[in-house]
Parts: structure tokens; C-alpha cells; sequence
């Protein structure tokens, strides 16, 4: 994932949810799931690695 998205120049932040509880807290919240990756973009949760949603959200 951190990969894809600096291919394509697109700034992330990127949170360990195995160390950080409230960004751990957030995704669930934001999700409803513990998977990772997850990638939110304008405010869509894209869980695990999906490059076709990714490429039509991120055009």
C-alpha cells in the first residue's frame, strides 16, 4: 500500500494500529472492522488492498 501510494505521489499518514490504541480505536470506528490496510479516502474506507477502487477514487 505505502508503495502504490508513492508511486503515485500521494502523501499518506501512516499509523501502527498494533501500538497505537486510539488509532486503532478510529479505524474500528471508521470501519467496523480490524483489517489492515485501510486507506480512507474523502472519507471512503478502502480495507485491505484494492487497487482498481483505489485508482477510481484516487482520479
Amino acid at each position: 500500500m505505502k508503495e502504490f501510494l508513492s508511486q503515485k505521489g500521494i502523501a499518506f499518514n501512516e499509523v501502527d494500529v498494533a501500538k497505537d490504541a486510539r488509532g486503532r480505536d478510529e479505524m474500528l470506528a471508521k470501519s467496523g472492522v480490524m483489517a489492515v490496510p485501510q486507506v480512507l479516502v474523502d472519507n471512503e474506507v478502502v480495507v485491505g488492498f484494492d487497487r482498481q477502487r483505489l485508482d477510481q477514487l484516487l482520479h
